[in-house]
């Protein structure tokens, strides 16, 4: 079946910052089809993000459509602003917020984030990710970590979101890996798990020498002739030890789920079992897409 023999009952969105993702839906929950690109919410503005979904899901449109969108394109700079609702609250947010549309067939409806005052927090995305974990695991009390550029730790009980607290720790990585002076002693890419274990430790159990053991790697390269790829993973293990740490009110004998299916959320995984604190490792895009059926089932009734 090709993409514009299909007819969606309904449509998925996940729009972040640099890319969109979009699933055909029947009403069943079955996916029909799918299809991405790389007209995120940063390569647009606020009249581009119609013509930008139509181009990957017009042909799926075949009469009235209701579209459920969750991601950045509910942000201040976005198709239309999803205002946030204030912890604690339930994890999918009520009060879908409509986008402008001028196609005629075309219905556009868009979760709200969620923030935390104080201390001052936000997400967009995660709480339709954890919405979905929750509604293939009902009752489920615990923590979730969603690692990525800026992770997330977020407290759950009661089918609520309590508390949550973002690490810039992946976002940390890239700017250190290539824009201070260990950019010369980081390789691009490769991995060495005993260095990862090894800058693991240290940041575990002492993460206020964290900037000292920065600076340990560049010598290290100089004097002792530490590899690039070991640098790499070692830098990884450093700056998740060191979040971990900090975290670790959060996790620290809770029920834990860590959302992602790549390597990193792998590493988040493994760091977890070295302190006794076993994880379950959760496929992101099926998570996410059950939350945004989940939204979907709320609006129809």
């Amino acid at each position: 079946m090709t993409q514009n023999t299909i007819t969606a009952d309904w449509i998925a969105v996940d729009w972040g910052t640099s890319n969109l993702r979009v699933w055909a839906m029947a009403s069943s929950g079955t996916v029909l089809a799918e299809a991405t690109s790389d007209q995120g919410m940063s390569q647009l503005s606020r009249d581009g993000f119609e013509p930008a979904l139509l181009a990957l899901a017009g042909d799926w449109i075949d009469g009235p459509t209701t579209v459920i969108a969750c991601g950045m394109v509910g942000s201040r700079q976005g198709w239309v602003e999803a205002p946030y609702a204030t912890v604690p609250c339930a994890t999918l947010p009520a009060g879908l917020v409509q986008a402008p549309t001028h196609h005629p067939d075309l219905r556009v409806h868009v979760i709200p984030g969620i923030k935390q005052t104080a201390p001052a927090d936000v997400m967009r995305g995660e709480e339709t990710q954890i919405s979905g974990f929750l509604a293939r695991n009902p009752g489920w009390d615990g923590v979730i970590c969603l690692p990525g550029t800026h992770t997330k730790w977020v407290h759950i009980s009661a089918d609520e979101v309590v508390s949550f607290q973002t690490f810039m720790t992946g976002e940390l990585f890239d700017t250190i890996s290539k824009q201070t002076v260990l950019r010369h002693s980081i390789a691009a890419d490769g991995w060495d798990e005993a260095a990862f274990a090894e800058g693991l430790d240290m940041g575990l159990s002492r993460p206020e020498r964290l900037a000292a053991r920065l600076f340990s790697l560049r010598a290290q390269g100089l004097l002792n002739n530490l590899s690039g790829v070991a640098a790499r993973a070692q830098l990884s293990g450093l700056l998740i030890g060191t979040e971990l740490a900090a975290s670790k009110p959060y996790w620290l004998g809770q029920h834990i789920a860590v959302i992602g299916d790549s390597s990193l959320a792998k590493r988040y995984v493994d760091a977890l079992a070295t302190q006794a604190a076993p994880a379950t490792q959760v496929n992101a895009s099926a998570i996410t897409l059950a939350g945004l059926t989940a939204a979907y089932k709320r609006l129809k009734g």
